[in-house]
């Protein structure tokens, strides 16, 4: 057989149904090996950063390997942006790029360039196929790799005449591997001592959380404890459901303010995250003074990485919580349960009074306009159905949309990781594709959207019903906050224009650039129409094409 169909064979055998792409000319010999493979969709995107995007939240909603295929150095340039978000995710990603004819490469062809190495900081594991006999053992390689804990992204270069080149060595089966260890036990009884023995105990949640399907057991825990409930400042999905009355925001972005919002917490629990990430470099240590640190992550290289811990755990976190749970209700017995008690009273009434707190607040600007961020954030949970998927890239405006929907189950709802903008867009298609029959509707501020504005046309070249919800506040936003809290910090005079950060000269018109890349969309000024506007939006979703609604709401001026 031909190279190109064993890898074609390895896709299938690992249930890929999916190839996230841009086509090139050095990715001929998979494209037209397509053709005779109908179990193999191409979702055919305008931009590599668009494909990968798109792969990369699949893989996150699909719980499988996304595979992307990109075009030569220029595009693998072009998804490097979004590969770093993919990196921080810890998405499992097989990348592949078409490389030029190998007997071409010592006499520098064009576009090519050492793919290995632009890869290689931002992937697990990075290699090019040299002969066609390589294939099945390097692709079969880089799926495993993807998927061993902590999974990531993987690249691998495929030259043209090594896609064509015939080889005996056929595709390799999917490995079954069962990687679960149980937690030491000497682990979960320390940790339990000290947790048992917390007057303010406090937890910190990541994405491992969900990953690993260990929601409910952190639940238990938190309630067990009466503990606070808190996610890092960046995170893909939710730990626990925002309405929990232990719930709070996230974290904020330097150490003195992790500090402050962990107040008097005399015991912290991290679980399954990259603990802290920060944007403003504060001294000291993020934990209070005496606060006793447990650490409980899938893997041993996450633990104490950048801050001591006084237990730290490596195994599933799953076990590990549901153990954790029995042994603090025992280390604690009935001074613990009766000092739980007390604690998740006081946090349910806390809880009612910032519920309260933000109803006066999204009353006090119920009729701005433009549209106020907590006015649009209640009409949207309101006319959202049961079952929908919201992709959220909404930055500043995060904090009332997850006030306003409260998620009760970790899969209604992907955010994003990295940092780096223009996630929501594509992110929504590759979650469409994950989760097929149900509403998916993706937020993103006016900026972050132009940075994949083409995942429009793929959304309506490939029918994706989803609602894209921008929200037009004509700025910037995150930056002028962060601009307010750089001239704070080094003394530069608060009062300074905000350079560069204004998007409205020329004004972007995003019905008119949805329209273009055949999506039907519409534009809303008057708050009073927005309840209309969106049952409109939702019915338009019924008949199995995207949507575009472009919201004006305040911003900062």
């Amino acid at each position: 057989m031909r190279g190109k169909q064993v890898l074609l064979d390895t896709l299938l055998a690992h249930d890929v149904e999916h190839v996230f792409g841009n086509p090139g000319t050095t990715e001929s010999p998979l494209l037209d090996a397509l053709l005779d493979e109908p179990r193999l969709r191409y979702v055919l995107a305008l931009h590599e950063g668009v494909a990968l995007g798109a792969a990369h939240h699949y893989a996150q909603a699909a719980g499988r390997v996304g595979f992307v295929n990109l075009h030569v150095a220029p595009g693998l340039g072009n998804a490097l942006g979004m590969l770093y978000n993919a990196w921080e995710a810890c998405s499992p990603l097989v990348i592949t790029a078409g490389q030029a004819d190998s007997r071409l490469l010592l006499r520098e062809p064009l576009l090519a360039h050492d793919l290995v190495r632009m890869a290689e900081p931002l992937v697990k594991w990075s290699a090019q196929a040299e002969r066609g006999d390589d294939l099945a053992l390097l692709l079969h390689r880089a799926f495993q790799t993807a998927l061993e804990p902590p999974r990531g992204p993987v690249f691998v270069a495929l030259p043209m005449d090594v896609l064509e080149q015939e080889t005996e060595n056929a595709a390799l089966p999917r490995s079954t591997v069962f990687r679960e260890a149980r937690p030491d036990p000497a682990g979960i009884e320390a940790a339990a001592r000290v947790l048992a023995a917390a007057k303010a105990p406090v937890i910190v949640a990541g994405d491992g959380v969900t990953e690993g399907r260990a929601n409910v057991d952190l639940l238990a825990v938190a309630e067990l404890l009466g503990a606070r409930l808190y996610h890092p400042g960046l995170h893909h999905h939710l730990a626990f459901p925002m309405a929990h009355p232990a719930a709070r925001q996230r974290m904020p972005f330097d150490a003195e303010g992790i500090r402050r919002e962990l107040g008097d917490a005399d015991a912290v629990l991290l679980v399954g995250g990259s603990f802290f990430e920060e944007i403003w470099y504060s001294p000291g240590s993020y934990f209070p003074t005496g606060a006793r640190v447990v650490q409980v992550e899938a893997v041993a290289s996450r633990l104490a990485r950048n801050f001591a811990v006084d237990v730290g755990i490596a195994a599933p976190l799953g076990a590990t919580l549901h153990l954790l749970a029995s042994a603090i209700a025992a280390a604690g017995g009935e001074e613990l349960r009766a000092a739980a008690a007390a604690r998740r009273v006081a946090l349910h009434d806390e809880h009612a009074r910032e519920v309260e707190r933000q109803r006066q607040r999204a009353a006090e600007r119920h009729d701005r306009s433009p549209i106020a961020v907590t006015r649009l954030m209640r009409e949207l949970a309101k006319a959202l159905p049961d079952d929908a998927v919201v992709v959220n890239e909404a930055i500043t405006a995060s904090p009332d949309l997850l006030r306003a929907f409260g998620f009760e189950r970790a899969h209604d709802y992907y955010g994003t990781r990295g940092g780096g903008i223009g996630q929501a867009l594509p992110g929504a298609l590759g979650v469409k594709l994950a989760h097929p029959q149900r509403p998916v509707v993706a937020v993103s501020g006016d900026g972050s959207a132009m940075y994949s504005i083409q995942a429009l046309w793929t959304a309506a070249h490939h029918e994706l019903a989803v609602l894209f919800v921008i929200l037009h506040n004509r700025e910037y936003r995150v930056l002028k906050h962060n601009m307010d809290i750089y001239r704070k910090r080094f003394g530069v005079d608060p009062t300074r224009p905000y350079p560069h950060m204004d998007l409205d000269q020329p004004h972007l018109d995003f019905p008119a650039l949805a329209r273009s890349q055949g999506v039907d969309a519409a534009e809303v000024r008057d708050p009073a129409e927005l309840p209309a506007a969106l049952e409109r939006a939702f019915g338009a979703l019924a008949t199995g094409r995207p949507y575009l609604l472009d919201v004006w709401i305040e911003g900062m001026g």
